[in-house]
């Protein structure tokens, strides 16, 4: 008989291809949406930080609360850190007059605090453990801390040097694939690549939200932010229901 401790289902998603695309659509989402409210619909940052905040522990409750892994409730929850990421990031960049290389700088060490602080308690940082109310607290936490980071980044790279937003999807495309190198030379932690990576798609979904909705004069597509962020809700939810998402496994013993 099998040992039915060895393995239990845990609250987040098998780390496969489909979770990256549908975690990059959601970064997007994220730009696009954060943008529409405190933009489009003139609210301001604050304000969109508010009802963001509001939106992010409210989602995060249920989610922890939830007895099983509830994909359509996992992603509304990334949405939620995205586009309170999004929100976040700009009020300390520009509101606080901070600039992108101190809000980058600030929101960089937060994210190194939580994972150390996580694995002070856990011994792991690793996703494959996000089994109980604990470590789901320290997951969500630390993932609020990269989405805001990741739009912090992509808003830095993009506005400096003439980059613009293309240039700045290039450059954290090739940061990925990077690490997709690193991942199959199996010479580096995948703890350690799966939190690189997650960091830089959210830079990246902010850099192509950013084109597709900036104006052309400021190197954009010019889509409406309502537009766009349907598109993404569309795909999103079509990617979810056709390609349905099972639970990670949490291994008696997970790499730290």
């Amino acid at each position: 008989m099998k040992d039915a401790t060895a393995q239990v289902l845990n609250k987040v998603p098998e780390v496969t291809l489909m979770f990256w695309i549908v975690k990059i659509l959601a970064t997007t989402l994220g730009e696009t949406g954060g943008d529409a409210v405190t933009m489009s619909m003139n609210l301001g940052y604050a304000i969109g930080t508010l009802i963001f905040l509001v939106i992010f522990a409210a989602v995060v409750v249920v989610q922890v609360r939830a007895r099983a892994f509830q994909p359509e409730l996992y992603w509304i929850a990334i949405v939620a850190t995205t586009t309170l990421g999004t929100t976040i990031a700009d009020y300390v960049d520009r509101s606080l007059g901070i600039g992108y290389f101190g809000g980058t700088t600030i929101l960089f060490t937060g994210l190194l605090a939580s994972l150390f602080i996580w694995r002070w308690f856990e011994g792991t940082v690793a996703v494959e453990t996000v089994a109980t109310p604990r470590v789901e607290a320290f997951y969500w936490v630390t993932i609020m801390f990269s989405q805001t980071l990741g739009t912090a980044l992509g808003d830095w790279v993009a506005a400096s040097n003439s980059l613009g937003f293309e240039g700045g999807a290039l450059i954290f495309s090739a940061g990925l694939a990077v690490i997709i190198g690193l991942y199959f030379t199996r010479r580096v932690s995948t703890v350690t690549l799966f939190w690189a990576a997650f960091v830089l798609t959210r830079p990246l979904g902010a850099t192509v939200g950013d084109l597709l909705d900036k104006p052309v004069a400021d190197g954009g597509l010019a889509f409406s932010r309502y537009t766009a962020s349907l598109v993404l809700i569309v795909a999103m939810v079509a990617l979810v229901r056709l390609f349905p998402q099972k639970a990670g496994r949490h291994p008696a013993r997970v790499e730290a």
